[in-house]
């Protein structure tokens, strides 16, 4: 699966990077910090998945959802990633084609978890 993240954290795309490079079967082909980096970059690349933060340095992951899901090309699965859990952004990165919505803090633990289980 080629896999590109959204995230202005150079902290948290390290550690997914780690986290997620040792599962068998991920590529991790790419990265982003804004908005318009992150939509010429998933155009161009047409990652499987894409692990997207709403806030970024410049633009927003709401933004890059709308962009990224409303094209006739075949679109990503889309997990937004933030720490920013709140019911109104979960609706709405739903209702925009988001195929997952996770808590930094609460489902990346979980999801470490699961994956130091799969080694």
């Amino acid at each position: 699966m080629k896999l590109f993240i959204v995230d202005d954290s150079q902290m948290i795309y390290e550690g997914l990077n780690t986290l997620l490079s040792s599962l068998r079967n991920v590529e991790i082909i790419g990265q982003a910090g804004t908005e318009r980096e992150a939509v010429a970059l998933i155009e161009s690349l047409r990652p499987d998945a894409v692990i997207l933060d709403i806030r970024l340095q410049s633009g927003n992951g709401i933004d890059v959802l709308r962009k990224i899901k409303n094209t006739d090309a075949p679109s990503p699965v889309v997990i937004i990633l933030t720490n920013y859990p709140y019911p109104q952004y979960r609706k709405k990165c739903l209702a925009l084609g988001a195929d997952y919505f996770l808590d930094k803090v609460d489902d990346l633990v979980k999801s470490q978890n699961q994956c130091n289980r799969l080694k």
